[in-house]
């Protein structure tokens, strides 16, 4: 068993955090003596997914779900796959979206280095949209998809 400061260290979230988890209800196992918060290696894993979820933008509400149907057994099983399926196919989509802006600035970039060593943008300008280096060229196209 670890206390709320060992698991704080042991996880960097602030022991803020962790009581406001506490409250919220996403620790269904903790356990208190006198008091104080018990964190066992189970609460420790389930803070792991806790900060998962989290930072794929999911809702706390819907990480407090996710951790009710946990509490409720295998026949919760479908309802799990599918809220981790649904917030897998948003984060790749907005990965997806994130790449596209990377190459639009890796791009433009290359477009502005280009400039200044050429003086101005007359050379590069004659490229566009379909001239470029072979590997400037993948970035153009991904980045005005």
């Amino acid at each position: 068993m670890y206390t709320i400061g060992q698991v704080a260290g042991m996880t960097g979230l602030s022991v803020s955090t962790l009581r406001y988890y506490d409250k919220e209800g996403l620790l269904p196992h903790l356990t208190r003596s006198s008091g104080i918060r018990q964190f066992s290696d189970r609460d420790i894993e389930t803070l792991r997914m806790v900060e998962c979820l989290k930072k794929t933008g999911m809702a706390i509400r819907d990480i407090k779900q996710f951790t009710l149907w946990c509490t409720q057994g295998s026949a919760t099983y479908p309802q799990r796959h599918a809220l981790l399926l649904e917030q897998k196919e948003r984060l790749e989509s907005e990965i997806s979206r994130m790449e596209m802006a990377l190459a639009m600035l890796r791009f433009k970039c290359w477009y502005y280095e280009t400039a200044m060593k050429d003086g101005n943008e007359d050379a590069i300008n004659a490229m566009l949209p379909d001239k470029l280096p072979e590997n400037i060229q993948k970035l153009y196209n991904e980045g005005h998809k």
